[in-house]
């Protein structure tokens, strides 16, 4: 029988997709900046970015008037036909990353991006096994489906044959430690592809991984992870492909993640802030891998491919990004954030750790001093949070207790980043009681 909530209005009509979670309770009916409003009149501080992609804040008005300007030009044609918009954005994107990075497509979502570029990485390799980390989220469909580990693996059939997990450099809770009982990353990287050559029948194609991952507890891998990572890749003959759907365009205080290691991917994947709000995707590669895979046959043909609408509008968003220089800001943001998350760690002892980069910030919940449940926990605190006016996403794995995702739009006030921490600080105080 189905449970209550199925049958009544508003929800009756509609399929829940997100696993056991419910729906966010109220009905939301405008955005603007860094909040929405419900119909009952509520505002609640978007601490999410919405689906983690609002990086300019809800209806910034140049999006606003690009979107306005665009659908009455021209917004959708044929797949093959090309348009000034996606023209410009793909010479545009080239720009803001570093050599050889320069052939662009453009989808809709994330998840299509990676099954774009994991489709190219199999056809130039000749390989078709993939590697990715044991807590990652890539996405729904077949091939981002697969490399996905972090959920959604039950009672689904079958996982794609060649599809390997690798440990999760995750510094707080080290699986290999060094003599002083910290994370031995080095170690745990070499043993991981232990496994996974033993498990190989030598087809290896790609790596896929996120530079943080956001789904698997807001992991940032640790400085030169990603630079051992991608010189196993090219001992074995595989792509590294960086999803950088969440990091990306300056979230984490550089134009991308990946930047701080001085590791250029062979492949790279973009959605959500480039689109900042709309549904807008890339896959950027190398002229030659390009070559390779079209000299092969590659075939994405898809409905939305290089539509011009959300090209106009990821030009858009560019111009902010660059003019307003939302890099420093985030940097800037991020200094406040984490600073007062780490006042609050000092007063709370059920937080354990304070993670992230720039406007990506953790917030791992262990065990209350009094045995309260760190999972049943983290589900109250955003509850409270809710009540507060403060909206908080939180990443509860099983047996890890719950990690708040904490991203706010790059364009959110030195007092908006204020309000919402005093509001965890008092949802905390009142769920504990302490």
């Amino acid at each position: 029988m189905l449970d209550d909530i199925a049958n009544t209005a508003p929800e009756r009509h509609l399929v829940r997709y997100s696993g056991r979670g419910a729906f966010s309770p109220g009905i939301i009916a405008r955005a603007e900046g860094s909040s929405v409003f419900t119909e009952d009149g509520r505002e609640l501080l978007d601490f999410t970015s919405g689906q983690m992609s609002a990086i300019l804040g809800h209806a910034h008005p140049e999006i606003v008037a690009t979107v306005r300007e665009q659908v009455a030009r021209l917004d959708h044609l044929y797949s093959g036909m090309l348009s000034r918009p996606v023209l410009d954005l793909a010479e545009r994107l080239a720009g803001t990353l570093p050599e050889p990075l320069d052939k662009a497509m453009f989808l809709t979502t994330g998840a299509e991006a990676n099954e774009a570029a994991l489709r190219m990485a199999k056809l130039v390799t000749g390989g078709h096994e993939v590697v990715s980390f044991a807590r990652s989220w890539h996405g729904m469909t077949q091939a981002a489906a697969n490399a996905t580990y972090s959920a959604g693996r039950v009672g689904y059939g079958p996982a794609a044959t060649g599809n390997f997990a690798l440990p999760v450099p995750d510094r707080f809770r080290p699986g290999i430690v060094d003599a002083d009982g910290n994370l031995d990353w080095r170690r745990q990287l070499d043993l991981g592809f232990e496994l996974i050559d033993a498990q190989s029948v030598g087809s290896l194609a790609a790596c896929l991984v996120e530079p943080v991952l956001s789904s698997g507890g807001v992991i940032d891998l640790p400085p030169g992870y990603l630079a051992a990572l991608r010189d196993k890749c090219r001992e074995r003959g595989m792509l590294l492909i960086l999803d950088e759907a969440q990091t990306g365009l300056c979230r984490t205080g550089d134009w991308y993640a990946f930047e701080r290691d001085g590791v250029v991917p062979d492949i790279i994947t973009l959605s959500k802030t480039l689109g900042a709000g709309l549904p807008l995707a890339a896959v950027l590669t190398s002229a030659e891998i390009e070559q390779q895979a079209h000299d092969r046959g590659f075939l994405f043909f898809t409905t939305h491919v290089n539509d011009p609408l959300p090209a106009a509008v990821g030009n858009t968003v560019l111009d902010v990004l660059s003019r307003d220089r939302l890099d420093v800001r985030a940097r800037e943001l991020g200094v406040r954030l984490r600073g007062g998350l780490e006042e609050l760690a000092a007063r709370h002892p059920v937080i354990g750790d304070v993670r992230g980069r720039g406007l990506l910030v953790g917030l791992e919940l262990v065990d209350g001093p009094g045995g309260e449940d760190a999972d049943k926990l983290g589900a109250a605190v955003t509850r409270r949070c809710a009540e507060l006016g403060l909206h908080m996403n939180i990443v509860q794995l099983p047996g890890m207790g719950g990690t708040f995702r904490i991203a706010p739009p790059l364009t959110a006030t030195d007092a908006e980043i204020d309000r919402g921490l005093a509001i965890l600080d008092t949802a905390l105080a009142e769920t504990t009681g302490r």
